[in-house]
């Protein structure tokens, strides 16, 4: 997996709205969430948050145990400050998501944009995928988007992996039952296309 000091570097180098995964609003990944009918209480964990938007769009939802695991505490730190006060309302996680142990059961839902598709070895993948199956309860909701197999095949000078919908389920396989996908074409904010699958999952033990 990339180093924890390329991220930091990152996000040292560049502003969070410059890089090519930005989004102002995390539109698909809220509207999934709020179809599924979450409660407000619901746990949520967003992997590879960093500085995305989408604790933002959560908090101003109404959504009350939100927490951000990011490798970057640099890219933590920006969330923060974006926030103010309402930071003390997350709970923030600087960690390797294929090295740190969450607590068993933890969360009712996964969320994940654009770290998975980062995994390039087997072993890296069967750490990610047990990773969720420990940290998500038994009928929790996992959402997880890579790069579309018309995605790009690197990203911050990163090779990368890509799938269409079905092959990122069976990454995940048996344990998990794909209850929809969407594909989506973001706009980076230097003006390119990348296209995005996302992949929309209940863990049913």
């Amino acid at each position: 997996m990339q180093s924890k000091e390329h991220w930091e570097n990152v996000y040292t180098t560049k502003a969070a709205d410059e890089v090519s995964w930005f989004q102002e609003h995390a539109a698909l990944s809220l509207k999934f969430i709020r179809e599924a009918g979450v409660p407000l209480t619901a746990s949520i964990i967003d992997v590879g948050g960093g500085a995305s938007t989408l604790v933002d769009d959560l908090l101003a939802n109404g959504y009350e145990n939100v927490t951000v695991l990011d490798l970057s505490g640099k890219a933590l730190a920006t969330a923060k400050a974006r926030l103010g006060t309402l930071a003390s309302k997350v709970q923030w996680l600087e960690a390797n998501i294929i090295e740190t142990k969450l607590d068993s059961n933890a969360y009712d839902v996964w969320h994940d944009r654009a770290v998975f598709h980062f995994l390039t070895t087997a072993e890296e993948r069967h750490a990610y995928v047990q990773a969720v199956l420990r940290a998500v309860k038994p009928g929790g909701l996992v959402i997880v988007a890579t790069f579309a197999e018309d995605g790009p095949s690197k990203c911050s000078g990163l090779s990368v992996m890509r799938y269409d919908a079905n092959e990122l389920h069976a990454e995940f396989g048996e344990p998990f039952i794909m209850l929809g996908h969407e594909k989506e074409s973001h706009h980076t904010p230097g003006g390119n296309e990348q296209k995005f699958v996302y992949c929309f999952c209940r863990k049913v033990i």
